[in-house]
């Protein structure tokens, strides 16, 4: 299961932040309690720390980016799944081009 993580409200009066560096990249494992990333606020920098455990699938906002309070900061999940679900995608586009390329003739 994929679980979204987003830009959390770090103070009350949090509207967006940005991402001033990621501690963890694409790919490495993340147990509940890691520091993903350091969040700098409208009054400091913090550690976010992940609520979640799984592997780190995609970054959302790069470094020196900014987004508002809980938009897509970054995907936590099981590797295998996603891998499944593109390799399901790409058979369906690469049947639907096998069949438009037959309607041609």
């Amino acid at each position: 299961m994929a679980i979204i993580v987003n830009m959390p409200r770090l103070s009350d009066t949090m509207e967006e932040g940005t991402v001033a560096s990621w501690l963890k990249k694409v790919g490495d494992f993340i147990e509940e309690g890691d520091i993903l990333a350091e969040i700098e606020t409208d009054k400091a920098t913090m550690e976010f720390e992940s609520f979640n455990e799984g592997t780190l699938l995609h970054i959302g906002v790069k470094e020196g980016e900014t987004t508002k309070v809980d938009q897509l900061l970054a995907i936590i999940g099981e590797e295998v799944k996603i891998f499944l679900l593109f390799s399901v995608e790409m058979k369906k586009i690469y049947l639907l081009k096998k069949l438009l390329v037959s309607l041609m003739i």
